[in-house]
């Protein structure tokens, strides 16, 4: 006769939960990821944000394209000229609870906060106090498989995916588990190529979320 191997089952990977939906989460599963019960899941923040220059400014240079990722918040950043100087300058960006992300110079790709994107000179040079207010809008967490080597926020395990989700042909729902969980370790589903260490430190970080990984 034929082998056949079983799938997994929705949940079947749960040794205990909280009350009611509290361990659970619905999610949007990112375009084009294929997850199965049980695997160990990251979750990318994907917002939408514009830029405007404060009322009285002296420099017009302008914010281009911004990219909203891991660590993103919602509401506005400000970003404000320290050192300003002919086709150049200086600035720190705050970001909406007033926490000093980074510096960044005019005309140099900046990465903070969550935030990446270029501040371009003007016409006119920026004076120091200028400011560029940069609005984050809500945005949706999308759900990815889990990867120790990424760099866009997959490195981060954020919870266990319920179900086996395929969604090769677009964005589907799906729900996870993100808190207060007991799973059983042999049940989860990691990256083939993750080492020990790795996995560990993974484990480390769904327990800091309440998720228990039992051995």
């Amino acid at each position: 006769m034929a082998e056949v191997t079983e799938g997994k089952y929705a949940g079947e990977f749960i040794a205990s939960e909280a009350n009611g939906s509290r361990s659970r989460k619905s999610v949007t599963i990112k375009a084009l990821e294929v997850l199965v019960a049980a695997q160990v899941i990251a979750m990318l923040f994907r917002g939408t944000a514009s830029a405007a220059a404060a009322a009285g400014n002296t420099g017009d240079g302008t914010v281009g394209e911004i990219t909203v990722g891991v660590g993103g918040k919602v509401g506005a950043y400000v970003l404000t000229i320290l050192e300003p100087g002919t086709n150049v300058g200086d600035f720190i960006v705050e970001d909406p609870d007033g926490i000093n992300v980074g510096a960044g110079a005019v005309a140099s790709a900046f990465s903070g906060g969550g935030l990446g994107f270029t501040l371009a000179d003007g016409a006119a040079d920026f004076v120091a106090g200028d400011q560029i207010i940069i609005t984050v809008a809500a945005g949706t967490d999308e759900v990815v498989a889990f990867d120790q080597d990424g760099t866009d926020g997959s490195e981060v395990a954020a919870g266990i995916s319920y179900d086996n989700y395929d969604a090769t042909d677009g964005a589907i729902p799906g729900v996870i588990i993100v808190r207060d969980a007991e799973v059983n370790g042999n049940d989860l589903a990691w990256p083939a190529d993750i080492e020990a260490a790795e996995q560990t430190a993974a484990e480390a970080q769904l327990e800091a979320l309440g998720i228990i990984v039992l051995t």
